[in-house]
């Protein structure tokens, strides 16, 4: 699977976080907290959904996964006018981007092992320090074989 690599403009995104991490999964509860409210959000420039990840530290190896996140549940907006009293606010910063199509269940974790254990090592890139995103498109379903979704990696260069 190849991904297309592209420069993403920044993004302006309205929504839900929570500190969690790997072992301390809390996605389902993030986005239980989000969906209720989502209409509140003003200015809004699709339907789609952003599930976004900021890692405190670099992602150097397979331990760095471990650390402790910021997960987001947000949708995309023009500005940061009339924000609902119960989100916040997050910016993605212009950059280049490994967007991945992904076809399938969203609990299976198969497609981040070939992203970063054989697509980023074997590419003439390397990990970025940027947030980590999934776009969830009409064509998202959640627990659904059928679903899909793109995958965004933050890359640059390798020196």
């Amino acid at each position: 699977m190849e991904p297309r690599i592209e420069i993403l403009k920044e993004i302006k995104l309205v929504g839900h976080c929570i500190q969690m991490s790997l072992f301390d999964n809390k996605t389902g509860e993030l986005w239980k907290g989000f969906m209720p409210y989502r209409k509140e959000i003003k200015n809004t420039i699709s339907a789609n959904l952003f599930s976004v990840r900021v890692y405190k530290s670099p992602l150097n190896g397979p331990k760095d996964f471990e650390q402790e996140i910021t997960k987001w549940a947000t949708a995309e907006v023009s500005t940061f006018d009339d924000l609902p009293p119960n989100m916040s606010w997050l910016i993605l910063p212009e950059g280049l981007y490994a967007v991945f199509h992904y076809k399938g269940l969203n609990t299976d974790t198969s497609i981040f092992n070939y992203i970063y254990g054989k697509w980023i090592p074997n590419s003439e890139y390397m990990l970025d320090n940027r947030p980590h995103f999934e776009v969830l498109g009409e064509k998202y379903k959640n627990n659904d074989p059928d679903s899909e979704e793109e995958i965004w990696i933050p890359i640059k260069p390798k020196d």
